[in-house]
């Protein structure tokens, strides 16, 4: 409280207010009764001006906004790069397997969302022919190998005896021509059994070419993994998938075990892009991101479908199997790769960041707000660092997109439940 002239002042902040009464006789007795009637008139429309223009300044004046403050600390920022349209989930090894021929379904052994190992049969065509000569060439190979047995049995007696004959040769005991007889019945005794030997390695191909033709009619996994769609039904007629020829594959076979996200990078961001740089997935099914990627293949080339808006397909591998839980071949998903990580770095959130990188920086002392450029660094869509222009515990507005939030109005914080402000 002041006092001037016996009239009390009471201070409050910007503004002075007067105890009306004594402002009141003060005037009337000290100002207006030695006035004449003209200067009376004057005085009292003056008055009355000055009543008016406070009144409209009062009620126009502009009022304080409510925004949300933001207290400049350090922290870590990346420099990243993200997709410019929406990638997809895919499987590192996805099989559409068809039997490489055609047939009568037979055996249908799995349905639609089961786990299979490697080598398991999966479909099984009517192939009773094939087995049936199978077993006819297995048939064969063991009579060929009996046959072996018993003409070799007979050229190794052949030799003996011509051993024989040949010693009593020497003594001028037979006659020439039965030592060439016994010679020629060897050599063809020898003969017999080494063809015999052959057909056994022909019974052998002979085989080996039934178990192929029979495996042709069976389709196996070839690796582990989950059944995701199954064409086929027992009795029906399934055919190979030939090349150029879109048709429906018989079993459609994904492992899971292993997953990437491929994305189109813009042709700009592309080229400090490096194999093995860490990235995020973000996913529309889930709410949380999976931070353990890391980038597998950069294409060669650059997509130009699209004339003004040129890409480059980037593939980015899932390697915690943690964060494969839940995660299906299809999903939309976006990339985020790390190109540059700063710990430890004044920061403030992009959101706060104009055009020009600028901040409205609040001052506590009178409650307004001013405009301050900054020197930035890297960047992301969270945080950008500050190189200058800026100092930690600095406020700065955070809510820049409100209505009149602009340099040089007063404002108030925002507060939480517990009435302290949003910094």
């Amino acid at each position: 409280m002041v006092e001037y002239n016996n009239i009390t002042f009471i201070h409050d902040q910007a503004y002075n207010f007067i105890d009306l009464d004594q402002l009141f006789s003060f005037l009337l007795n000290s100002i207006i009764k030695p006035m004449n009637n003209i200067t009376k008139r004057l005085f009292w429309g003056i008055i009355v001006l000055l009543i008016l223009f406070l009144s409209i300044w009062y009620f126009t004046r502009p009022k304080p906004v409510t925004v949300s403050l933001y207290t400049v600390t350090k922290g870590k920022v990346e420099k990243t790069v993200a997709n410019t349209r929406v990638g997809t989930v895919k499987a590192c090894r996805r099989s559409m397997v068809a039997p490489g021929v055609g047939g009568e379904v037979s055996n249908l052994l799995v349905t639609e969302g089961n786990s299979v190992e490697k080598g398991q049969i999966l479909i099984e065509l009517w192939n009773d022919d094939l087995k049936a000569k199978l077993k006819l060439a297995e048939a064969e190979k063991l009579s060929a190998k009996a046959r072996v047995e018993e003409l070799c049995r007979i050229a190794s007696g052949a030799k003996r005896e011509l051993r024989r004959v040949k010693r009593l040769s020497k003594d001028n005991m037979i006659s020439e021509e039965l030592v060439d007889k016994a010679q020629t019945e060897f050599e063809a005794t020898s003969a017999a059994c080494e063809g015999a030997k052959a057909q056994i390695n022909v019974s052998d191909a002979q085989i080996e070419m039934t178990r192929a033709a029979l495996e042709r009619t069976i389709i196996r996994a070839p690796f582990k993994g989950i059944v995701a769609e199954v064409n086929a039904e027992i009795g029906e007629f399934a055919t190979p998938s030939p090349l150029g020829i879109p048709t429906l594959p018989t079993i459609d076979l994904i492992d899971t075990s292993c997953m990437y996200i491929s994305a189109p990078i813009d042709e700009v961001d592309a080229p400090p892009i490096a194999l093995g740089m860490n990235a995020c997935v973000h996913l529309d099914a889930f709410p949380e991101r999976r931070c353990n990627g890391k980038v597998r293949r950069i294409a060669p080339y650059v997509l130009d479908t699209e004339k003004q808006a040129r890409t480059v397909e980037v593939e980015v591998v899932i390697v915690d199997p943690e964060d494969l839980e839940g995660l299906l071949p299809g999903y939309s998903a976006d990339i985020e790769i790390y190109l540059d990580v700063k710990t430890d770095v004044l920061r403030i959130p992009t959101e706060a960041v104009l055009e020009g990188y600028r901040v409205y920086l609040y001052n506590p002392e009178t409650t307004s707000i001013s405009e301050r450029k900054f020197k930035p660094g890297i960047a992301n869509w969270n945080y950008t660092e500050v190189k200058s222009g800026l100092e930690a515990g600095d406020k700065i507005v955070l809510s820049v997109g409100r209505e009149d939030v602009k340099p040089g109005i007063k404002v108030i914080p925002e507060m939480n439940e517990k009435n302290l402000p949003l910094l």
